[in-house]
C-alpha cells in the first residue's frame, strides 16, 4: 500500500534535491488534493475498523492518500502502514495539523506507567529523530533537533489515556525563535492504540492544547475494541508496556514519523498564499458540508 501511496508522488529522494520553488509547487498541490477528499465537521468519522472521531465544526479530516502527500511535502517521514489521516483546523489563523496512527501491536500493559524515567524516554526519541533526519536531508529538508519535554508524559489509569509533549527545533536555531512542538496524545484499546499527534510551535502550544486534548476526547473506540474489552485468554498482548511506547524499544521498532517543527511555521506563509491563489478552492472545500460518508482509508 505504501509503495502505492508513494508511487504517486515526486521523486524527491533521487537525485539531486528539490528545489525551493518545487517544495512550495508540491505543498499547495498537496493541500489541494486534501481539501477535496477530506471531511468537514461537524461529522462522525469512522476511523478504521477501531473507533470513531466526533469532528467538531472547524475541524476537517483527510483521509490517509492525500495525508500522506501532505506530511511529505513538509518534510515529515511517512514509512509505515500505521498512518490513519490528519485533522486540521479551518477557522482563521490556524496553523495546527494533528497525525492520527493506529499501531495494532496488542493489549498494551500500562502498570509500568509510576516507574518511567523521563530522560531515557528522552533519549530514545533523539535517536529516532536522529534516524529520520537521514531521509530529510536526502530531500532537501533541514535537520531537526529535540531540545527537552514540555509536559513530560502523564497516564490516566482511568480513561487509558496518555499524553506527552517534547520541543523540537531546527538544528542551528538561534534560542529566540519559535521551535517546533509535538503534544502526543495516546488513547489504549484492545487491540492496540491511537496516536492523536498535534504539530505546532512555542509560541501557539499553549493555546492549542486544548486542541488536543478535545479530539483525544472525543475518540471512541467501538464496542468490543475497548481497553477494557481485553480478554487474558484470547487476545494478544504487546511485547512492550507503556514506556516503551513513549521511547526506546517501541520508537526503534514502529519509526517515529519525524517533526514539522519550525518548518511549518516557516511554510505557513506558503500555505495561506496557495489558499489565496486558488480562490474558491482550498478553505471552500475545508468549509463545504460534510460527506456523507466521512472517515479514512480502511487499510
Amino acid at each position: 500500500m505504501l509503495a502505492v501511496l508513494f508511487g504517486a508522488l515526486p521523486a524527491f529522494g533521487q537525485g539531486s534535491p528539490p528545489s525551493e520553488a518545487a517544495r512550495k509547487a508540491e505543498l499547495v498541490a498537496a493541500w489541494q488534493a486534501a481539501s477535496q477528499a477530506g471531511t468537514a465537521g461537524p461529522a462522525d468519522v469512522t476511523l478504521i475498523d477501531q473507533a470513531k472521531l466526533k469532528l467538531p465544526e472547524g475541524y476537517f479530516f483527510v483521509p490517509k492518500t492525500e495525508g500522506t502527500r501532505v506530511l511529505r511535502a513538509l518534510g515529515n517521514l511517512v514509512n509505515d502502514a500505521t498512518f490513519v489521516g490528519l485533522v486540521v483546523g479551518t477557522r482563521q489563523n490556524d496553523q495546527w495539523i494533528v497525525v492520527i496512527r493506529y499501531v495494532k501491536e496488542g493489549y498494551i500493559k500500562d502498570d509500568d506507567a509510576k516507574n518511567w524515567k523521563a530522560d531515557e524516554l528522552l533519549s530514545g526519541i533523539k535517536e529516532g529523530v536522529e534516524e529520520s533526519n537521514k531521509d530529510r536531508v536526502a530531500r532537501g529538508f533541514p535537520e531537526l533537533e529535540v531540545v527537552g519535554w514540555i509536559q513530560p508524559p502523564a497516564y490516566d489509569a482511568t480513561s487509558h489515556r496518555l499524553v506527552w509533549s517534547m520541543l523540537g527545533k531546527d538544528k542551528g536555531q538561534p534560542d529566540n525563535e519559535p521551535k517546533g512542538v509535538n503534544f502526543n496524545t495516546y488513547a489504549l484499546g484492545r487491540d492496540g492504540y491511537f496516536s492523536l499527534n498535534l504539530l505546532s510551535n512555542s509560541d501557539r502550544i499553549e493555546r492549542e492544547k486544548p486542541v488536543a486534548r478535545e479530539l483525544l476526547a472525543d475518540l471512541a473506540y467501538n464496542a468490543g475494541k475497548r481497553y477494557e474489552d481485553f480478554s487474558a485468554s484470547t487476545d494478544r498482548v504487546a511485547a512492550y508496556g507503556l514506556a516503551a511506547l513513549i521511547g526506546g524499544v517501541a520508537a526503534k521498532k514502529l519509526g517515529l514519523l519525524a517533526i514539522v517543527m519550525a518548518f511549518v511555521l516557516k511554510f505557513a506563509k506558503v500555505i495561506l498564499l496557495g489558499m489565496a491563489a486558488f480562490g474558491a478552492g482550498i478553505m471552500k472545500f475545508f468549509r463545504r458540508k460534510p460527506r456523507t460518508d466521512p472517515g479514512g482509508d480502511a487499510t
